[in-house]
């Protein structure tokens, strides 16, 4: 099982860390969250997100660990990249809660397969939405209306 880390602007790392805890309390021990605020320097972030991985590190049975972070370009995604070596520690960003459940629904599977399981989550879980209509009124259907899918081609 691999580690995981979740690098992003205060307070989304700790929020998500939350999340991942609420829908996974047995596995959130494995999940680090590392909040990056504005004021603190860039050197002492990437020691504290250091330390994290590290801690991460120990708790994946294979010594792999999968770092999540907001947005690519921003400073939690450089300091992911500062971190990540491309074998034992990879970087998936626009973390979001789909991507992060998917991610501890399957976080037995090999360090490759989690970062395909993150992208799916993430992706799959970005949907437009119809609203709903109110409880109280019909589809606009009247009786007598054709629903016949040819009958008004001219």
């Amino acid at each position: 099982m691999a580690g995981l880390l979740i690098i992003a602007h205060a307070p989304l790392a700790s929020a998500l860390k939350a999340a991942a805890g609420h829908a996974f309390p047995e596995a959130v021990q494995r999940v680090r969250a590392c909040d990056v605020v504005a004021q603190v320097a860039l050197e002492d972030v990437e020691t504290q997100a250091r330390l994290l991985l590290q801690q991460a590190l120990r708790v994946s049975s294979r010594c792999e660990a999968l770092i999540l972070t907001d947005a690519f370009g921003a400073t939690p995604s450089n300091i992911a990249q500062r971190l990540a070596d491309g074998v034992h520690v990879r970087v998936v960003t626009g973390v979001n809660v789909p991507m992060l459940w998917r991610t501890m629904n399957y976080a037995d599977e090999p360090l490759e397969m989690l970062v395909a399981r993150a992208l799916a989550g993430a992706t799959q879980g970005v949907m437009q939405v119809a609203p709903a209509r109110p409880q109280n009124q019909t589809l606009g259907v009247r009786p007598g209306d054709d629903f016949d899918a040819n009958k008004d081609q001219q």
